[in-house]
């Protein structure tokens, strides 16, 4: 099953395929009522009166070919069944240029005046009065008949049609109507979704559309304050937490320094500088988490100034310039933390930039001796130190990759831990635009 991914709903593909959710069975319906209207009903109604003018055709032959031994009146003819008819027709009368041998359902009406008279039937048209002409032999004689077209066909069954396709159009332009409403609703809720994944706000955005949608959205803002509740409450409880612990540790430092130097001394000393740093970090990230607004910045350009940081020995290659969207002191400490890692366990430390379709990569690669393809998800647990060559004789508190990839996910990206092209550790931040 694919992986239903927030970037995939874009305004024309979700337009596109809504279109023609609502257009194909409108158009698949017309095309089956049309279909089974000509080709039963209106070709039934026209074989019935194709059988019925052959009725009184018959009538006309038997006249004309004998006459008044037929027992039959001219003039009762003609009124009675609503027909001009002459037993005498001449050839230059019918043949005329302007008529129309081929129309609508002439087969049909032939079929059914030569099944009945058993004698070929010649029909023309006269479109400009739109009157049938029928020809045929009768008793030596060439009878001729001429009779309005809608009482042997129906010629009204395109307004059948016309008003088919005027309520088609009628209904399709509802359902546009009703569409763009409902797919304007889905593509605000996507785009509050991936702010609210990117850390960004969306004061305007509402609930809209039909209810399903705007539950759906209501679930998302009601997720998007549950988790900045929690977001608050966790960097309010690390500054808390980190600030009521710096005065007894620092009168534990300040009591340790007045003893006298030995071993153990030294062991409680180096303790209570891990605590330290490890306080150090957790107010630096609450004191961020706290006042960084999300910003629209050059990404290259704080990757460049945060490697110079390291010194000339930080090469950063890419473009000169990325435009993002994100939280400025965040990205810098999750990159400076990302850098320093890569110091800390290596000699050779590189810096790429990637400016994507969707995104921008950070790669940050190193030629030490890395981490197990197996173990590398535990890198990014808290407090995870592993005991391979990676971490011996280092120190650190094992949060930098962890709030380096909570910074990432905290925006809409990811951090990945790979193979370096160096030999070491590649390490790539990746920051949607």
């Amino acid at each position: 099953m694919k992986r239903f991914r927030l970037r995939d709903i874009t305004p024309r593909g979700l337009y596109a395929r809504s279109m023609l959710m609502v257009i194909a069975p409108v158009v698949l319906i017309l095309a089956l009522m049309t279909w089974y209207y000509y080709d039963s009903h209106i070709a039934e109604v026209n074989r019935k009166l194709g059988q019925s003018i052959a009725r009184d055709t018959s009538l006309v032959q038997a006249y004309c070919a004998g006459g008044n031994d037929a027992g039959l009146d001219r003039e009762m003819i003609s009124k009675g069944l609503d027909l001009t008819f002459t037993c005498d027709s001449q050839e230059d009368d019918f043949n005329r240029s302007t008529y129309a041998n081929v129309f609508s359902y002439s087969r049909t009406l032939d079929e059914e005046l030569e099944t009945r008279l058993e004698v070929p039937v010649d029909t023309a048209l006269d479109p400009q009065t739109s009157m049938l002409h029928l020809r045929f032999p009768a008793g030596g004689r060439t009878a001729e008949i001429v009779v309005e077209r809608k009482r042997v066909l129906t010629i009204t069954s395109h307004f059948f049609i016309v008003w088919v396709i005027i309520f088609s159009l009628f209904m399709v332009t509802l359902a546009i109507g009703f569409l763009n409403q409902q797919v304007r609703s889905i593509l605000r809720l996507a785009e509050a979704a991936r702010a609210f994944g990117r850390g960004r706000e969306m004061p305007d955005f509402r609930p809209s559309g039909a209810n399903e949608v705007r539950d759906a959205a209501r679930a998302v803002i009601d997720m998007k304050n549950r988790l900045t509740a929690f977001t608050e409450q966790r960097t309010a409880m690390l500054a808390g937490v980190s600030h009521d612990l710096r005065t007894p540790l620092t009168r534990l430092k300040l009591a340790l320094a007045m003893m006298e130097p030995t071993e153990d001394i030294k062991a409680a000393q180096s303790d209570l500088d891990d605590m330290s740093m490890m306080l150090d970090e957790y107010l630096t990230f609450a004191s961020g988490e706290e006042g960084d607004e999300a910003v629209t910045f050059d990404l290259a350009r704080l990757v460049r100034e945060i490697a110079v940081g390291f010194g000339p020995h930080i090469e950063v290659t890419g473009p000169q310039s990325i435009r993002v969207r994100g939280r400025p002191l965040a990205i810098k400490r999750a990159v400076t933390n990302l850098i320093s890692n890569a110091m800390k366990f290596a000699t050779e430390a590189h810096v790429t930039l990637v400016d994507g379709p969707h995104a921008a990569d950070i790669h940050v690669d190193d030629n030490g001796p890395g981490i197990e393809p197996a173990r590398r998800e535990e890198a990014f647990r808290p407090f995870m130190r592993l005991d391979e060559a990676r971490t011996q004789n280092t120190s650190g508190t094992g949060l930098g990759l962890t709030l380096a990839r909570d910074t990432a996910r905290a925006h809409g990206g990811d951090l990945r831990l790979s193979d370096s092209p160096l030999g070491g550790l590649r390490a790539s931040l990746r920051l949607p635009h």
